[in-house]
């Protein structure tokens, strides 16, 4: 029994059974919503897709990783310009895994090097 919920419980937090590393995507728009909340944080991004604007869920590495790297809850907020770079979700959805956040407006940069996050600027 201890096996199975073991294994459910990995699987509950696979970015690789959700997330497609070889389909890599970018949003650029900007943040409407920022939810720092366990085990993930998640932004939702109003993006322009082609002329009609297109909500994507960008979700971020787990919330204490993110906290040890410098992240809060209020390092997005709502109106900041960014683009986000990361792996498609493999059921179609507008959903991505953030390797890489950068909102030009202060240089700001999170981005996994790894299985860490790592925040600072961009050059």
């Amino acid at each position: 029994m201890l096996t199975i919920a073991t294994t459910a419980a990995v699987a509950h937090h696979s970015i690789a059974g959700v997330y497609d590393s070889q389909s890599s995507v970018t949003v650029d728009g900007v943040v409407s919503e920022f939810h720092f909340v366990n085990p993930h944080p998640f932004v939702i991004v109003l993006a322009d897709g082609g002329g009609h604007p297109e909500t994507w869920k960008v979700e971020l590495d787990n919330r204490f990783e993110l906290v040890d790297a410098g992240m809060t809850a209020d390092t997005l907020k709502p109106g900041d310009r960014i683009t986000a770079r990361g792996s498609k979700a493999r059921d179609g959805s507008r959903s991505i895994y953030a390797l890489r956040i950068e909102r030009p407006a202060d240089r700001f940069l999170m981005e996994q090097v790894g299985n860490s996050p790592k925040i600072g600027r961009t050059r």
